[in-house]
């Protein structure tokens, strides 16, 4: 169809007589790639007959394609919400959904939800973000991996469409200021490309390029009741969905961080670390921060080469692209970062006040006690029914721990983020080694130290194992051997500690300010930016 047919077919599908059943009013919705019919109950997907290169829809044949690969896909993240791929007959004046006849286009079938349920469309918590953490987690955990030698994930593979990014908006949106911007970020692009390049290599080796959802951010993240739905997977070319999970990652935290929710994007991305163990990913992050919103620059600008733009819009769409090559741009600054520990016998709220912390500043949270289990093999909720000293206490494996948090810490500083410690660090001896890796990596450092009357501690210790939804094992047993074997701060500890009594907590807004005092911590910029225009 070319595009006076397909301007009679949209119209057409506007009369709520074209849908099987009953529908009294249809809606429609554009994107750059295709048109959203909301039709009664049902919402009905039809692709632009277009090629852009990242894309070909440009037979019926493609189209057909790719809307069965849509269902395919998206049946991984959202099932309940795809029904099925439907032909639509008749003439374009006069088409007719899901009927017989000669076919003019097909698309895909949906159960419709309220827009008010996707994320971008409401506020955000503390706990979807945690669950939403754990379900990009499993799920990359569960799908397909690629080889070698499929081509996709390679140094070669991860460059072009970071390329194609600048040169597609620099041919379309290439006013002034926007050029000196787009050469600045190429730039940067091409030498940190190097420097990945064996990072690259490694991690398509160890099979973390997989065939992920390719387009996850919040527009395509929808709550409906309490089961989140993440739909629209990239069913078009197969280059932009088998992709290092870095990259997914990437996606969903620049779109939080651009809207103005850094500590929603912050609770995501230590969750999903935490569930998946994949901290090595850090070092990718900005870059694909980077490349991702390049690519909402890349779909304005490609918005605004379309005929059917109304003035109004096109002021919007190309305010809107210039903010996200600022926001790109703002990936590429070097962050200075800072070690937090957090010590304290067990029950002394280590974790409770480090869960607070990450919420507000952006700490990478590592905890011993989820850490120790992955050392074995276990998840971090598995109980193993071990006495100090033995099963998966044994001191070896508490040295393990340790060397464990320490390389893991070390890498997440090498890559300019913030790390928090949460662990017992009963003697000297562990605490002098984070104190000493700070310091080889120019990182502010400061340790929280946590204190309670032991009692306390024993009630708080029996309370959470009774209620069994924590990742400690510690007992009262466990509580007393750490009380005999603590070795307090020295003078010189205390000059960068935070010394906070749990029995009698101050206001958490004390809290943090004292530990960005000692740690001599700005305000994070991920934090403090402003929304976008479209938030």
């Amino acid at each position: 169809m070319d595009n006076d047919d397909v301007a009679r077919l949209i119209e057409g599908l506007m009369r709520p007589e074209s849908y099987p059943g009953r529908v009294e009013t249809v809606e429609h919705i554009e994107t750059h790639i295709s048109h959203l019919m909301l039709a009664g109950d049902f919402a009905y997907k039809l692709k632009k007959p277009i090629d852009l290169g990242f894309l070909d829809f440009s037979t019926l044949e493609r189209r057909l394609h790719c809307c069965e690969e849509e269902m395919r896909l998206n049946r991984r993240l959202a099932d309940a919400l795809y029904i099925g791929v439907v032909p639509i007959s008749g003439t374009p004046d006069a088409p007719r959904v899901e009927a017989e006849g000669s076919v003019l286009e097909y698309a895909v079938k949906m159960h419709r939800f309220p827009q008010a349920s996707l994320l971008d469309r409401q506020p955000l918590s503390g706990s979807l973000m945690l669950r939403l953490g754990e379900r990009v987690a499993d799920f990359h955990a569960a799908v397909q991996s690629a080889g070698p030698a499929t081509g996709f994930g390679t140094p070669d593979a991860v460059l072009e469409p970071m390329l194609e990014n600048v040169r597609a908006v620099r041919a379309r949106a290439s006013w002034p200021e926007n050029l000196s911007r787009l050469d600045r970020l190429e730039a940067w692009i091409h030498e940190r490309h190097r420097t990945l390049t064996p990072l690259i290599e490694r991690r398509l080796r160890q099979g973390f390029v997989r065939e992920c959802h390719g387009d996850m951010h919040r527009g395509n993240i929808a709550l409906v009741g309490d089961v989140i739905h993440i739909f629209d997977a990239i069913e078009f070319n197969p280059d932009l969905r088998w992709i290092d999970t870095a990259s997914e990652v990437a996606f969903l935290i620049m779109d939080l961080e651009q809207a103005g929710e850094g500590g929603c994007a912050g609770l995501f991305l230590n969750r999903y670390l935490e569930r998946s163990g994949d901290y090595g990913l850090l070092a990718l992050l900005d870059f694909y921060k980077v490349y991702r919103a390049m690519v909402r620059a890349k779909v304005l600008a490609i918005r605004l080469d379309q005929s059917d733009l109304e003035p109004d819009e096109a002021v919007r769409v190309r305010r809107d692209c210039t903010h996200y090559l600022q926001f790109a741009e703002s990936y590429t600054v070097p962050r200075q970062p800072h070690l937090l520990i957090a010590c304290g016998l067990s029950g002394s709220g280590k974790s409770c006040i480090a869960s607070r912390l990450r919420e507000v500043l952006p700490f990478i949270h590592l905890r011993s006690d989820i850490e120790r289990k992955r050392l074995f093999g276990l998840r971090e909720n598995a109980r193993t029914a071990s006495d100090p000293g033995s099963g998966i206490y044994f001191p070896s494996a508490t040295d393990w721990t340790y060397d464990r948090l320490r390389r893991l810490a070390s890498g997440i500083l090498e890559s300019g983020y913030d790390v928090l410690v949460d662990a017992t660090f009963l003697s000297r001896s562990r605490r002098r080694r984070f104190i000493e890796l700070a310091r080889r990596h120019g990182a502010g450092f400061a340790i929280l130290a946590l204190e309670a009357p032991l009692e306390i501690l024993r009630q708080r210790v029996m309370h959470r194992l009774a209620s069994n939804d924590d990742a400690s094992e510690a007992n009262v047993s466990v509580l007393e051997h750490q009380h005999a074997e603590r070795q307090p701060l020295t003078p010189n500890e205390r000059m960068h500690a935070v010394v906070i009594d749990t029995s009698c907590m101050p206001p958490f807004p004390e809290i943090l300010a004292e530990v960005r005092r000692v740690l001599g911590m700005e305000a994070p910029e991920a934090f403090r930016q402003p929304r976008s225009p479209n938030a």
